[in-house]
């Protein structure tokens, strides 16, 4: 969340430095939203920390960011994310908490593009609140499925194993969100159009594997029936004989 205008002297107050703004801008708001819908209160909390402590020097046009760093904010984010924290990592729990979140983290993620623009037009506010809602919607989903198809498993390291992996994704997202904002909503985008292009194709191919399973299953469980019936059959004639 530098600016750009150090390294682009030769275009200082130029077109070509006002565009690299404004891409690096929307990147900024976009990706925030992004990681947003990952996991909002941590994305706030390590955000509203790096500018508390000066970690991170905000430039000019993200001067609107600096509320973030506010001690009230950092507080009530950090409890919120100290309860998703544990919550997240108890099968089903975590699906419970990510439903609740459905509307709210698309929602903080909107807001938190449209403080990264500070002040602007309101046709651009409406246009930000609607591809940062989508984008953080987006990842939610992501998520959310995620975690519904992981909470199908009979062991609970998987669900602990993906929430550290989501906030390690959170917390170098934001990184490198802050080197190179262009570049990380980049990956971003292309993470979430992976996945919404493979996990389809994911889920298919584990339906047909737990079909062929189960049809496997059923000779084995006939003939175990008819094993069974006929030895209960065999009894009954055994103690019809010695009544005899």
């Amino acid at each position: 969340m530098t600016s750009t205008a150090g390294t682009l002297d030769f275009a200082r107050d130029g077109p070509l430095l006002a565009l690299v703004e404004r891409l690096n801008l929307l990147s900024v708001a976009l990706g925030l939203a992004c990681l947003a819908g990952l996991n909002l209160y941590l994305t706030v909390f390590a955000t509203g920390l790096t500018i508390h402590f000066h970690w991170i020097v905000l430039a000019p046009q993200y001067q609107s960011l600096s509320i973030l760093g506010d001690p009230i904010v950092i507080t009530i984010s950090g409890v919120l994310f100290l309860l998703e924290f544990f919550a997240d990592k108890i099968p089903w729990i975590d699906s419970i908490w990510d439903a609740v979140h459905t509307i709210i983290r698309p929602i903080g993620g909107a807001l938190l593009a449209i403080q990264v623009l500070g002040h602007s037009t309101p046709m651009l506010d409406i246009v930000i609140v609607l591809l940062a809602g989508t984008t953080a919607l987006a990842t939610h989903t992501a998520k959310a499925a995620t975690r519904l198809l992981s909470n199908t498993s009979p062991e609970p390291f998987s669900n602990i194993a993906l929430s550290v992996g989501e906030d390690a994704v959170v917390i170098g997202g934001l990184a490198l969100l802050h080197y190179h904002p262009v570049i990380a909503l980049s990956i971003f985008l292309i993470a979430l159009g992976a996945f919404f292009y493979f996990a389809p194709k994911i889920l298919r191919a584990n339906h047909r594997l737990g079909g062929a399973v189960r049809e496997r299953s059923r000779p084995a469980n006939r003939a175990q029936l008819i094993r069974c019936a006929r030895r209960h059959q065999r009894r009954a004639t055994q103690v019809d004989l010695r009544g005899m």
